[in-house]
């Protein structure tokens, strides 16, 4: 962590926050809420982890507006509107500089004489770039990677170590490519025959736009015909696997562990939760979210909220989940009912 000191007055004015207590207190550092230190800022972005906040030996802590009340006894609150957007840039000021890599090609690389290296380049200890290769200006080829024939990274791309790009597949400017990400294996598509499976040729590709990041070991099938199809500044998380002809629209996130099967095309800003899957030939509309271990099934149009498996509505739901609840309640009136009739029939 780069050393630097800011005062609780800096920092609100850097996050345009509001400051409760005292102004000049002062933070060389930044932690969790739990961890954090006198000399740390934090950060508490609910009501549900007040008591975290009474707690807490953090010096400043950034605090959504349901926490403006809160003790300032050692300590000062800074009210944000934003908190965790808030904590980032604090935190972004505190980061230590990224590794400098070294310009020029590592002497057990190899790199094909028809390749296109562009200006600025780094390519690293025995990474592969093959014929008809073009590689951007200002980009970072990790140690170990695999750039196939006639594959395109756009300039300032980073693919840090053991990144596999196949044959034909365009990752866009300024991607960041996790370790172990795999862009372009084949789709997945075989058919049963007079001798057992015949597998189906995937003659597609993978196109990859502007400011996508990919987490570590992800997958990312190339397309039967066509492309695979990620837009631009599409966020996906480890582990996440994309099949052949998904289209994943602009700005979505995709967590962790979660799968998409072929052909399945998905809107701008959707969100898949960790280890939810999407089945094949369904659409997602914009802004549609489904929670973590869903299933979707079906298509789902713009704004839905998908839970469970099948997934369904969150008003679905939510009215199946309380159904045994209600049932229970249901039940002890009739039973009060029963007892109220004997005792009249008595009577």
């Amino acid at each position: 962590m780069k050393k630097l000191s800011l005062s609780a007055e800096k920092i609100a004015e850097i996050v345009k926050g509001k400051i409760v207590g005292d102004p000049s207190r002062i933070i060389s550092g930044v932690s969790g809420i739990r961890d954090a230190k006198s000399t740390d800022l934090s950060f508490v972005g609910s009501k549900r982890y007040e008591k975290q906040l009474a707690d807490t030996g953090a010096g400043i802590v950034l605090v959504c507006a349901d926490l403006a009340s809160a003790s300032t006894e050692n300590r000062t609150l800074i009210v944000c509107g934003n908190v965790d957007y808030a904590f980032s840039v604090v935190i972004a000021l505190f980061a230590e500089e990224p590794p400098k890599w070294p310009v020029g090609i590592h002497p057990s690389a190899v790199v094909s004489p028809t390749a296109v290296i562009g200006q600025g380049v780094s390519i690293n200890a025995n990474a592969v770039i093959e014929d008809g290769a073009q590689i951007g200006d200002g980009t970072v080829i990790g140690a170990g990677c695999y750039i196939g024939h006639d594959a395109k990274i756009g300039a300032g791309s980073l693919l840090y170590p053991n990144v596999t790009v196949m044959y034909r597949c365009i990752v866009g400017r300024k991607a960041v490519i996790h370790p172990g990400v795999v862009i372009g294996g084949d789709g997945f598509g075989f058919i049963p025959g007079p001798q057992g499976l015949v597998k189906v040729p995937q003659t597609g590709i993978v196109q990859i736009d502007d400011d996508v990041e990919i987490g570590a070991n992800t997958t990312i099938d190339r397309a039967r015909f066509g492309k695979t199809w990620i837009k631009s500044n599409v966020k996906i998380d480890n582990q996440v696997m994309i099949a052949h002809n998904v289209v994943i629209g602009e700005s979505s996130i995709l967590v962790a562990q979660s799968g998409i099967a072929g052909s399945a095309e998905l809107g701008r800003g959707v969100v898949l939760a960790a280890k939810s899957g999407v089945n094949g030939h369904i659409t997602l509309g914009d802004g549609v979210q489904v929670a973590g271990t869903s299933g979707v099934v079906k298509s789902l149009p713009a704004g839905a909220i998908a839970l469970g498996t099948p997934a369904e509505s969150q008003r679905e739901f939510m009215a199946r989940y309380s159904l045994p609840s209600r049932f229970e309640k249901l039940k002890a009136k009739v039973e009060k009912l029963e007892s109220e009739l004997s005792k009249l029939a008595k009577n």
